[in-house]
């Protein structure tokens, strides 16, 4: 069983940083691709950033790019969302997911596992 815990959300003024991060464990993490997807009210999940098993591969949102930056520390079993320049448009519950491949991907569907989610409010 995998067990995914993020941290790191907050209340932030626009234009302020946060970084979110989520710890692995339960199973071989730096085997597989992680995800970060966020949820607003009323809205459906949507697609953050993704990173494969290395590290070496990522990608991010047209909404996020250049302001966000997604990493891992695979010795850590931790995935991490370095977040900029926020805007209130940002406010969400943000996810961090594992997919059973290698390869990350962009699809919700395409995960098998979830944390709880750490909200993310930015004011304006």
């Amino acid at each position: 069983q995998v067990q995914l815990v993020e941290s790191g959300g907050g209340l932030v003024q626009a234009g302020g940083s946060l970084r979110l991060s989520c710890a692995a464990s339960g199973r071989t993490f730096s085997s597989n691709a992680m995800g970060w997807f966020r949820q607003a009210p009323g809205k459906e999940r949507e697609f953050v950033a993704t990173i494969w098993w290395s590290g070496s591969t990522s990608y991010h949102a047209d909404s996020v790019k250049g302001r966000f930056t997604i990493s891992r520390d695979n010795a850590k079993n931790t995935v991490y969302l370095q977040m900029n320049s926020l805007k209130p448009e940002d406010t969400a519950v943000y996810y961090c997911a594992l997919r059973e491949r290698p390869e990350g991907s962009d699809r919700v569907r395409e995960y098998a596992y979830w944390g709880q989610g750490t909200q993310v409010t930015v004011s304006s």
